[in-house]
């Protein structure tokens, strides 16, 4: 399974990375996390590492595997039969805004039964997280 959601921020890019890396806040402006700790300390890095809790799945750890400063990040979650793998990527757009452009994608020989399973979902959480990532970095959050 594959998905990708794009949204126009009318944030400077600086603003929403810097919401975006602080992933221990993200269940602040989205419904699709209900906890997020992180497992070490200091800014967002590769192999910094997340406990993400989200409604009707269970919690698991993700490992950011891709880091570009300011710019992306990659992160992962490792199991046996399948890894999903998140992107977030920040675009500068007009007007000093900021296109995001949010993605999931599951790979390995269990991923087409959990798309069939769990895609709906997933696709209804990626929503969610690029609408509140806008709502949060438009609002004062």
């Amino acid at each position: 399974m594959r998905y990708e959601v794009a949204v126009e921020i009318a944030a400077a890019p600086e603003r929403v990375w810097e919401v975006l890396t602080d992933v221990a806040g993200w269940p602040r402006w989205t419904d699709s996390m209900t906890a997020v700790r992180r497992l070490d300390e200091g800014p967002l890095a590769v192999d910094s590492e997340a406990r993400v809790e989200q409604p009707r799945l269970t919690a698991a750890v993700w490992k950011v595997s891709e880091l570009e400063p300011g710019r992306s990040f990659e992160w992962r979650n490792e199991n046996a039969g399948f890894t999903t793998t998140g992107s977030h990527r920040l675009e500068p757009s007009g007007s000093g805004g900021t296109r995001v452009v949010l993605g999931i994608r599951q790979e390995g020989f269990l991923a087409p039964l959990l798309g069939l399973l769990y895609g709906r979902l997933t696709r209804r959480y990626v929503d969610q997280e690029a609408a509140g990532l806008k709502r949060f970095c438009e609002g004062n959050g």
